[in-house]
């Protein structure tokens, strides 16, 4: 039986369709709040916009899930003399899929649309194209010069993101820009629904986490975590299915869709923490995939770690296709088995249980 119901999934589609770029994630933030908020006793929140709903906030033992709730976007960092937008990062954005791509900037008048422009075929002489580059991408508004576009209230430092909505192919395949992340922040709220729903009382705090500035560099982790000083962190995050052409799996591994939650194996990830993470997948019969990654994780997994003296952490990463693109794609049934294996994993943790190595040899 199937734990989305369909107020699970208009949630889903109005946070994947809302703009929450880098630096920028209040409005996002605000309706994931609005969501869990029935399924927690308060919130807490910070100064640069991680919000963290809190079940039994007394209670001095604490375990954290958590996701990242920004998405990648760019930065308008020139204008020129006839009208045309240049651009820098905000993140991880990638340069070859811009051309011919709708945008939004993001100004203090409202949304002012514009598409990158790319020179037509005809124009471009054969066996010396040029590829889409940061220095050669621009972004048309339709204005004549630099003064017409100033006037609509385009400056440098305006965001821009792609409008990219919500859709579902094949009946199980959602699909949308900014899954990476906001479905993990999707799938700890549901975790936080069905402990409500089914009425589990927990014997320590939990602290359900959407963090900010991921895409940089796991800024708001590494701040939350400050704040919370955790026991325990269950990170999750999406990682990529190696299945489809132009990538190595002797070099990424092989994870793909379809084929269940994926556990990390890395220096951060506590050794103990994750086989009480796969103990739980096969006791509940949950299937799962298992990738290894060289020195770090690359995730928020490495913030919660090394933080506060050390905190044992663990990493469950949902396979997706197409990272940093407008048409990320992951599997319904990936994205149910991760909120059943953080759900479970949650109920197998005792008060004050210590993970540690040497306390358990």
């Amino acid at each position: 039986m199937s734990i989305l119901n369909k107020k699970s999934l208009s949630f889903l589609e109005k946070y994947l369709n809302n703009a929450s770029p880098t630096g920028y994630e209040s409005t996002g933030q605000k309706v994931w709040m609005d969501y869990l908020k029935p399924y927690v006793n308060n919130f807490i929140t910070d100064i640069y916009g991680t919000a963290v709903g809190v079940i039994n906030p007394d209670s001095k033992y604490k375990v954290v899930i958590e996701g990242h709730s920004d998405e990648i976007s760019w930065y308008v960092n020139y204008i020129s003399d006839n009208g045309l937008i240049y651009v820098i990062r905000n993140g991880g954005s990638d340069h070859q899929i811009a051309p011919s791509k709708w945008v939004n900037i993001h100004t203090k008048n409202g949304i002012i649309e514009g598409v990158f422009g790319w020179p037509a075929i005809h124009t471009r002489k054969h066996g010396k194209e040029e590829v889409p580059k940061l220095e050669n991408i621009f972004i048309d508004v339709g204005a004549k010069d630099k003064k017409e576009v100033e006037k609509m209230g385009v400056h440098v430092g305006c965001v821009i993101t792609y409008p990219d909505s919500f859709r579902i192919l094949n009946e199980n395949k959602f699909i949308c820009r900014a899954i990476d992340n906001r479905i993990g922040g999707f799938m700890i709220a549901e975790v936080g629904r069905l402990l409500f729903e089914n009425k589990m009382k927990l014997p320590f705090g939990l602290y359900i986490t959407n963090s900010v500035q991921e895409e940089v560099g796991l800024r708001g982790a590494e701040m939350i975590t400050q704040t919370i000083k955790p026991d325990v962190a269950l990170v999750t995050d999406v990682c990529h299915d190696t299945t489809t052409p132009m990538i190595d799996k002797k070099i990424e591994g092989h994870t793909e869709i379809g084929s269940g939650p994926v556990i990390s194996y890395a220096p951060a990830v506590q050794n103990n923490l994750r086989e009480r993470i796969i103990d739980t997948a096969s006791k509940r019969k949950i299937p799962f995939q298992r990738l290894a990654s060289s020195r770090f994780t690359g995730t928020d997994t490495d913030a919660f770690a090394y933080s506060n003296g050390g905190v044992a952490s663990a990493l469950i990463s949902l396979p997706l296709r197409y990272m940093h693109t407008t048409v990320e794609m992951v599997h319904r049934n990936d994205v149910e088995n991760v909120i059943k294996l953080i759900y479970e994993t949650v109920l197998s943790i005792k008060n004050g249980e210590s993970f540690s190595y040497f306390d358990k040899n």
